[in-house]
């Protein structure tokens, strides 16, 4: 039988998905969560337990959804876009970055060639940030307490260069449809490059206290093993995926952004199982810093903004002496822009996989259909057929490795 994540229920109400010994009571059912700590979220797990083994995992979800994707269709493409921070809040930029692309594929809107550099040198540095929100609580989960202190260190770094672009350590909103909000700071240079210092040697002393510890190598090798045919089936992507040996990254099978003008490896292991996600992710953050080297040494002068005015506003020098460029910004934030009677489809490669909108418009200011699809919601269905036969303590690895974020699952 086929498990999916059901929503708001009972234990009597899932009696008919659980074995006949749980009907009997020769079996334990047992909540883990919604408020569990090792859950990364408001994840209820309904278990069947025979002893410590799980029997049965169901994944019961909904506990944070917040109705962005209707709430986004009230509101005009650009003012809507505040809303996709609060999505995967470990993917931010991530999220602004495919919903303003699906918005300029929508109209057929431009971006400039600095505005595009910039934008993959941002998203990749918040890939190594979200990387590194899953090492260190993903280690924590397993006892490794020092490791959680480094990664947030580490962290901290990239959180100071994304206020420093978009005046907030997270929810920047920084991307626009047609480019950035503004141009990088001064300072934005030589605080990309300090990073680009320091962070190969810290990767490194992640690694000296994990990849051969052998604790940690009993706790995730040759646990949660999903083979190939079964991640296929599953729909899985990301590092979940890639943890299965298959090599997918849609930056390289569909490249956006001009990814193609990147030299980079897609990290792959055949191991299937938590370690081989654990060294998939190490690789990316590695991968990420190659990226944004290359960014940042090829970085091409000139606008960061289109100078179609029919979708963005005029720059702010125009606006004390033209008063048409003051009437102009004055209704494209308050009437917003019209888009044509038409559906586009946009997917990236996001810290957790592929993340895709569906926007169709209906010829007016605002969008008609707004629809994410999420890596996090996807990859959790595979949990249930992950957690068979395991030990408890387990599923706590196992969860972590595939690097669920509810926000992204629920919407």
């Amino acid at each position: 039988m086929t498990l999916e994540p059901v929503m708001e229920v009972t234990v009597n109400d899932l009696k008919h998905l659980l074995s006949e010994r749980a009907a009997e009571g020769d079996t334990l059912l047992l909540n883990m969560g919604p408020q569990h700590p090792s859950t990364h979220g408001v994840l209820r797990l309904l278990l069947e337990l025979d002893g410590e083994i799980i029997v049965r995992c169901i994944p019961d979800i909904g506990f944070l959804h917040t109705g962005i994707e209707k709430n986004m269709e009230a509101k005009t493409y650009v003012k809507a876009e505040v809303m996709t921070d609060r999505l995967d809040y470990l993917n931010t930029t991530g999220n602004n970055l495919v919903y303003v692309m699906a918005i300029e594929k929508l109209v057929g809107l431009d971006v400039p060639a600095r505005a595009e550099v910039i934008r993959v040198l941002i998203v990749e540095l918040q890939r190594i940030a979200s990387h590194l929100v899953w090492l260190g609580t993903h280690a924590l989960d397993l006892a490794a307490m020092s490791v959680f202190f480094y990664c947030f260190r580490e962290r901290e770094k990239i959180l100071d260069i994304l206020e420093m672009c978009g005046g907030q350590r997270m929810m920047t909103t920084y991307f626009r449809p047609g480019g950035l909000w503004r141009d990088t700071p001064v300072e934005f240079e030589s605080a990309v490059r300090d990073f680009l210092k320091v962070f190969p040697r810290r990767i490194d002393e992640y690694e000296a206290l994990l990849t051969k510890n052998p604790i940690f190598i009993d706790r995730t090798k040759g646990i949660g093993i999903i083979p190939k045919d079964k991640a296929l089936e599953w729909g899985l992507t990301g590092p979940t995926l890639r943890g299965s040996g298959i090599e997918y990254d849609i930056r390289r099978a569909f490249p956006y952004a001009g990814y193609e003008n990147y030299e980079f490896d897609v990290a792959t292991d055949d191991g299937c199982d938590v370690y081989a996600r654990y060294t998939v992710r190490m690789q990316e953050m590695r991968e990420s810093l190659k990226i944004v080297q290359q960014a940042l040494d090829n970085m091409p002068m000139g606008p960061v903004n289109s100078a179609n005015r029919k979708f963005v506003p005029p720059p702010r020098s125009e606006l004390g002496h033209s008063m048409e460029a003051v009437i102009h910004h004055f209704k494209l934030w308050t009437e917003g822009f019209e888009a044509p009677k038409a559906s586009v489809y946009m997917p990236v490669e996001s810290p957790r996989g592929e993340l895709g909108v569906y926007l169709e418009g209906d010829g007016g200011p605002k969008p008609y259909r707004v629809h994410f699809r999420t890596p996090s919601f996807t990859n959790l269905q595979a949990v249930p057929w992950l957690a068979e036969g395991h030990y408890v303590a387990d599923l706590v690895a196992i969860i972590g490795s595939i690097d669920i974020v509810l926000g992204d699952t629920d919407r």
